[in-house]
C-alpha cells in the first residue's frame, strides 16, 4: 500500500497539470508596472500541489535563467536519490613504516568530495590522526584529489572576480572554502598597522605595506588595497594608509590553490596539535600498496542541504551535482555525469526536465535555464516526497533566517520558505507560501531583466507571496 501511494503521488504531475482561469491579480500586474518590467520578462507559477492544479502563471513555460533558486532541483534530486543520512569520507592512509607513531614515509590524503570540511572539521581530522598515535611524518605529504576529473575552469570567467568565495571551484578535497579571513587591525600602540589571517598556512606569504598614520580617521588615512601578486595566489600584498580612529576592516579572499590549501592549513594545524613534520606537498593518486589509517565522515546529506539552500553556497550545490554523477556513474566524478544523473531522476520520476540546462547545479552560470513551471513541478513532487520534512526546512524563511533574513519582514512567521535567486539582470524565488486558510502552494517566480537586479524582482515576487497570503 505504502509503494502504491508514493506510486499515486509521482504520477500527480504527468497527468494533473492544469491552468487554473484565474486572472493575474491587480497587486501584482502594478507591482511589474511600477517598476517597469515588460510583462514578457516576468515569469511566474503558482500550483496547487495536491491536486497539480495550476492555481495562477504567466509565461509558464518560458525558459529562464534562475540563478540560484535552481538549487532546490539540484537538492531535491539528490536528496531523492541518495537520503539524508547520505555521507562522505576524506580518507588518510600512508606508504612506508609506522612504529611507535613515527612514520617513515608518506601520509596520504584523499578526498571523497566531502562539501562541507571547514577548518574547524579539518582540524577534527587532524586530531583524529594524532589520537590513533601518529606523531610524526618524516616523508610528504600526498594529496589525492582524483575523486572529481574536470576541466580547467576559470574561476574569473563569470565576473572577473575569482578570489571572491562565491567563485570557489569544486575539489574532491575541499578544505574551508578555500578562504582566506584577513583582519586589517590598527595598533596604537606599536604605532602600526597589524594583518591577521585565519588562518594562517605557511605557505601563504603576506607583505604588509599599510602605513600607520596618526590623527582623525579622513580619506587618505582610512585606505586599504589588497593584491593577489602570484599565479599561485599564495602571495599578497596590503598597501594604503590607516589611522588608530578608523574601525577594524575584516574580509575573507579565496588564496592559494585546493591542494596548497588543504596542505597548508593541514600542517598549520598538525604542528599545533604536536604533530612533526618536515616534507613537502605531492599531488597524486594513492597507491595502491596504500594502508588505510583514517576514514572521517562528512556532515550528512540532510545537514548539507539545509546549509546549500539557507545560506545559497554555490561550491556546496556544484559538489551535490557531481556526487549524484559519480554515484549514478561511478567514478570519477564529473559535470557530464551529473547532468546526466539529474536527466534520469526526472525522467525516472515522471517530471518533464527537458530543455532544461542545469550546467554546474549552483545557478551561478549564464548557461542554466528552466521554465517556472518546469521548477514548480519539482518542487510539487517534493511536497509530496518521503523527505519532503528535511527538504522543506532547508529553505530560508521569510523574516526569519537564511537568505530571507531581512527581507519579507511583513509575512507571518513560517508562512513563506523561498530559495531566492540573484544575478545581474536575474531575481527570483522558489518554495512555498502557506496560506491564511492553512494551505501550502508551490510559488516559482522569475525575473530576466536588467533592472530585476536592482530591486525590480523583489516588488513582484513580494506582491505574489501576499496574494497567496491573503487571497487563497
Amino acid at each position: 500500500m505504502q509503494r502504491a501511494a508514493l506510486a499515486l503521488i509521482w504520477i500527480i504531475p504527468a497527468w494533473c497539470w492544469s491552468a487554473g482561469g484565474t486572472a493575474v491579480p491587480a497587486a501584482v500586474t502594478q507591482a511589474i508596472a511600477a517598476q517597469r518590467l515588460p510583462p514578457s520578462a516576468v515569469s511566474f507559477a503558482v500550483i496547487d500541489p495536491d491536486s497539480g492544479r495550476l492555481v495562477l502563471s504567466q509565461n509558464p513555460d518560458t525558459p529562464r535563467s534562475p540563478a540560484s533558486t535552481v538549487k532546490v532541483v539540484t537538492t531535491f534530486a539528490v536528496l531523492d536519490l541518495l537520503g539524508p543520512s547520505y555521507t562522505w569520507h576524506t580518507r588518510a592512509s600512508f606508504r612506508g613504516d609506522l612504529n611507535e607513531g613515527v612514520l617513515d614515509g608518506d601520509l596520504i590524503l584523499q578526498g571523497g568530495g566531502d562539501p562541507y570540511m571547514t577548518l574547524e572539521r579539518w582540524w577534527s581530522f587532524a586530531r583524529e590522526l594524532r589520537a590513533k598515535g601518529l606523531k610524526e611524518i618524516h616523508g610528504d605529504i600526498v594529496v589525492d584529489d582524483t575523486a572529481y576529473a574536470l576541466p580547467p575552469e576559470d574561476p574569473a570567467e563569470f565576473d572577473g572576480k575569482p578570489n571572491r568565495s562565491y567563485n570557489v571551484l569544486p575539489n574532491a578535497l575541499m578544505v574551508n572554502f578555500q578562504s582566506i579571513e584577513f583582519r586589517v587591525v590598527p595598533n596604537a600602540a606599536a604605532r602600526r598597522i597589524d594583518i591577521i589571517a585565519s588562518p594562517a598556512p605557511g605557505n601563504l606569504s603576506i607583505e604588509n605595506h599599510v602605513r600607520f598614520v596618526a590623527g582623525r580617521c579622513s580619506a587618505s588615512a582610512a585606505r586599504v588595497d589588497f593584491k593577489v601578486d602570484s599565479a599561485g595566489w599564495d602571495h599578497v600584498v596590503f598597501s594604503g594608509a590607516l589611522s588608530p580612529h578608523c574601525a577594524e576592516r575584516s574580509f575573507a579572499r579565496v588564496l592559494l590553490h585546493p591542494n596548497s590549501y588543504a596542505f597548508g592549513t593541514f600542517v598549520e594545524l598538525w604542528r599545533e596539535l604536536g604533530g612533526k613534520f618536515t616534507g613537502k606537498l605531492r599531488v597524486e593518486a594513492a597507491p595502491p600498496d596504500a594502508q588505510a589509517l583514517l576514514s572521517f565522515d562528512s556532515l550528512t546529506l540532510g545537514e548539507i542541504v539545509r546549509l546549500t539552500n539557507k545560506f545559497s553556497s554555490n561550491l556546496m550545490a556544484r559538489h551535490l551535482l557531481l556526487t549524484m554523477g559519480e554515484e549514478h556513474m561511478g567514478a570519477p566524478a564529473t559535470l557530464e555525469k551529473g547532468a546526466a544523473a539529474m536527466s534520469d531522476w526526472g525522467r525516472e520520476r515522471g517530471l518533464d526536465l527537458q530543455g532544461m540546462d542545469i550546467d554546474n547545479g549552483s545557478g551561478l552560470s549564464h548557461r542554466t535555464h528552466i521554465s517556472v513551471l518546469q521548477m514548480a513541478k519539482v518542487l510539487s513532487a517534493a511536497y509530496h516526497s518521503r523527505y519532503a520534512p528535511e527538504f522543506l526546512a532547508s529553505l530560508p524563511l521569510a523574516g526569519v533566517d537564511g537568505t530571507l533574513r531581512s527581507r519579507m519582514k511583513m509575512t507571518p512567521a513560517g508562512a513563506a520558505r523561498l530559495k531566492t535567486g540573484h544575478l545581474d539582470g536575474v531575481s527570483g524565488v522558489a518554495g512555498y507560501v502557506t496560506a491564511a486558510s492553512g494551505k501550502t502552494y508551490v510559488l516559482v517566480c522569475l525575473v530576466n531583466h536588467a533592472r530585476a537586479d536592482s530591486g525590480g524582482g523583489e516588488s513582484v515576487h513580494a506582491a505574489l507571496v501576499k496574494w497567496i497570503l491573503d487571497d487563497l
